[in-house]
């Protein structure tokens, strides 16, 4: 292969009753011999022209507009006149139209448009269907995307904001409807987006809204999110694996049946490869076992209910990349801090949710809020736990990231998605630090640990191929820490600091329903 150079082909269907050609897994199993060609329906006729003969088992017929056939392509082939590619049933033949383009010829993605394309290329603007679009990053995708001209449609049950009414709890700073959300980003921006609201376990539900917006690509963010809701009790955890895993499985067959070209972002959790004492590599390892060499999903040490619900999603979406073509990248992402966007400071019914709670609340927010209500920092166990965080500016742009450069047809993408680690103790350090320039007296103690983990542990995961497609990340700094600590100051009315103590347990979980402390 030392004489091949691959190829990105954009190619045109021509126009007749022949449907769009998709080859299956067996091109798929070297894909550094082949280049992606994308196939579509077009009025006018490019340049050269190659025919195709499909045929079963190679081949299958679609119905749909786009599909991907993957070749390889000779330099001193280029440019290509004529390429057929026979089966051992030759019945029906599919002619289109291609012009080539070689992949180290400078390309660039443009926004809303989540391709490669020349800058004379027309295009339009990509459709993106957000599951969980009213949650405190799925708003603030939403909006980034909107923001960016692609069209954008939320799907949400708002089951998030039940939760707060169920346990007590309620977001740090104060967040308008859905329904008033949309309203005034329209009025601020002139751009619409659709909402549908319903529950993804309802298949009947979103087979129609799925069928109505018809996505180009689905960012799943539907999904119960807090390690502690799901140990409060027998009914939570049953909930929150019931919700998750039959969501995604709904998600899964909808993308099947009704937009099988539909890219899915699906958002996981480092949580997934828990704390090896090995390097965590993104998504796969190559082990070498008894003189044999393979490479294989890294190993899951799930730590909750919820994360065991992240990795019955992994393994369902790998399942059908290989099984149906599914196109997917998985997210995995760390510990998210941070409350503004450019697109949510436009205005204060814009504002995103901001959780400081046991249950909700994630670590750095926590501290923060909790400085500012003179309240000692809660640092749980020795304070050694490691995690990936990354700020929520960085969540939406490796969300838009994925989605303009997504997975080919059959394949399951795993990122890494987060850009520093941290202990529990040193981030504790440093709310102390930027609490004291603002001066607040800043404490720590340390509370017994309510989940079962390693306090002290090696950890050192990989997370470059976000970097590699453009990510640009905003590091934690003392100016952003500020920026936290006045929002907490701001707003410290409303924090209810009965809230903060941990009350959820991971070994005294049992089957009678319970809520948290008021």
């Amino acid at each position: 292969m030392s004489k091949m150079e691959c190829y990105q082909e954009k190619v045109r269907e021509s126009r007749s009753n022949s449907s769009s050609v998709k080859l299956l897994k067996s091109a798929y199993t070297s894909s550094n011999k082949y280049t992606s060609i994308t196939l579509k329906t077009t009025r006018r006729p490019p340049r050269s022209q190659f025919h195709i003969h499909c045929e079963a088992p190679d081949f299958i017929i679609l119905s749909g507009y786009f599909a991907q056939l993957v070749v390889h392509l000779p330099i001193s082939r280029l440019p290509l006149k004529r390429l057929s590619i026979h089966g051992k049933k030759s019945q029906r033949r599919c002619i289109i139209y291609a012009a080539a383009v070689s992949m180290s010829q400078e390309a660039k993605t443009e926004p809303g448009t989540g391709s490669y394309r020349s800058s004379s290329e027309a295009s339009t603007p990509k459709k993106v269907m957000v599951i969980g679009g009213d949650g405190y990053c799925g708003w603030a995708t939403s909006l980034h995307l909107s923001n960016k001209n692609y069209e954008v449609a939320i799907v949400d049950n708002l089951v998030r904001r039940l939760f707060d009414h169920q346990l007590g709890l309620d977001s740090l700073t104060p967040i308008s409807s859905i329904h008033n959300r949309i309203r005034r980003w329209k009025s601020l921006s002139g751009k619409d987006i659709q909402l549908y609201i319903g529950d993804i376990c309802d298949f009947e539900f979103l087979s129609e809204a799925v069928k109505s917006f018809e996505p180009d690509a689905v960012v799943h963010f539907g999904e119960q999110r807090s390690a502690p809701y799901s140990m409060i009790d027998r009914s939570r955890a049953v909930f929150t694996q019931q919700n998750n895993v039959i969501g995604t499985l709904n998600v899964l067959f909808a993308i099947k049946e009704f937009k099988e070209d539909c890219h899915l972002v699906k958002l996981g959790t480092m949580g997934e490869y828990g704390t090896p004492n090995i390097d965590i590599e993104e998504g796969y390892i190559t082990i070498t076992h008894n003189g044999r060499t393979d490479t294989l999903p890294y190993p899951k040490q799930a730590s909750s209910f919820y994360h065991l619900s992240k990795v019955h999603d992994s393994h369902n979406i790998a399942f059908t990349c290989k099984a149906w073509g599914i196109r997917a990248t998985d997210l995995n992402q760390g510990v998210v801090y941070g409350l503004r966007t450019d697109e949510t400071a436009m205005h204060e019914e814009l504002c995103n949710r901001l959780d400081y709670d046991a249950v909700f609340g994630t670590a750095l927010n926590r501290f923060c809020v909790q400085a500012a209500v003179d309240h000692p920092l809660t640092v749980y166990g020795k304070g050694g736990q490691t995690r990936g965080y990354l700020d929520i500016r960085d969540t939406v742009q490796c969300v838009e990231l994925a989605i303009a450069n997504p997975a080919q047809q059959g394949e399951f993408r795993v990122f890494n998605q987060f850009t520093e680690q941290f202990s529990v103790n040193q981030l504790a350090t440093l709310v102390t630090k930027a609490g004291e320039k603002l001066g607040l007296q800043v404490r720590t103690i340390s509370v017994p640990n309510p989940r079962v983990e390693a306090e002290e542990h090696y950890y050192n995961a990989k997370h470059t191929k976000l970097v590699e497609l453009g990510l640009k990340p905003h590091l934690l700094s003392d100016s952003l820490l500020d920026s936290l600590l006045n929002f907490a100051v701001q707003y410290k009315d409303r924090v209810d600091t009965k809230q903060i103590m941990p009350s959820v347990s991971w070994r005294k979980i049992g089957v009678k329903p319970k809520t948290v402390s008021a």
